[in-house]
């Protein structure tokens, strides 16, 4: 009797709502699965229930990716509990209440870097040093068409953090290529998710889309799907790019 084919394993940081969680569902057909999540234990252990349903093995690992020692001790636990780290979407970030750059904080910004740019650059920094060894993995950073826009009047500062992203995608694409690992990003457009209210306009996505050359916002499992798309064999000559699923926007 042949032994069952072992299963890739994928780390989604910020996996217990929207994007994240909406890669999460799409990938347990096919991944085990390390759920990252900074404080939503409800919306974590569902997200966790939903993908065990599919049959992937999956752990929770509670952290902040603003804290370094966090992110060391998410990879320890995902080092304990499997043998490789195949994937990982580098999703965790955050948004700040609608405001003017003459309105930013010092403090604002801080954090807004800490969580987007550095975490993400730190996340990735772990990833790569286990994919080194096995010769082989990708990598998805999540941006957001505000790179390109700028976000006027509403978040220059987050829109600053994922032009940052863009930047180190590349970057570290040519960096980790030669060792067999890819790196993407994915910009998401007018995503029907809980960022806008996070950011103080709940209904902002909907408001805008008369904006977007397709007249209609985007969801989650459409940029999941992305995503997913970019971590499959069927993009293996597929690096150093960043795919918009934006509808024309």
């Amino acid at each position: 009797m042949s032994r069952p084919k072992k299963r890739p394993v994928c780390l989604i940081t910020g996996a217990s709502a929207g994007i994240g969680a909406a890669c999460a569902t799409l990938a347990a057909p096919d991944y085990d699965l390390a759920l990252n999540y900074r404080s939503d234990d409800a919306g974590a252990e569902a997200v966790k229930i939903a993908c065990e349903a599919q049959g992937a093995r999956v752990i929770l690992c509670k952290g902040d990716v603003a804290d370094p020692a966090q992110i060391e001790a998410i990879f320890a636990k995902v080092d304990a509990h499997f043998t490789t780290l195949d994937a990982l979407i580098n999703n965790a970030g955050i948004v700040g209440q609608t405001a003017r750059v003459t309105d930013l904080t010092y403090e604002r910004m801080r954090h807004m870097f800490d969580v987007n740019v550095i975490g993400a650059i730190l996340v990735a920094k772990e990833a790569v040093l286990r994919m080194e060894k096995q010769g082989s993995g990708g990598i998805v950073n999540i941006s957001s068409a505000a790179a390109r826009l700028g976000s006027a009047n509403t978040y220059v500062d987050y829109a600053a953090t994922k032009a940052a992203i863009d930047t180190f995608t590349k970057g570290l694409s040519d960096e980790v290529s030669a060792s067999g690992i890819r790196v993407n990003a994915v910009r998401p457009g007018l995503i029907e998710t809980e960022i806008h209210a996070k950011g103080g306009e709940p209904d902002r996505a909907a408001r805008l889309a008369t904006g977007v050359p397709m007249q209609r916002t985007g969801s989650a499992e459409e940029v999941a799907r992305g995503i997913l798309w970019l971590l499959s064999d069927a993009a293996s000559y597929v690096t150093g790019t960043t795919l918009d699923v934006t509808g024309g926007r």
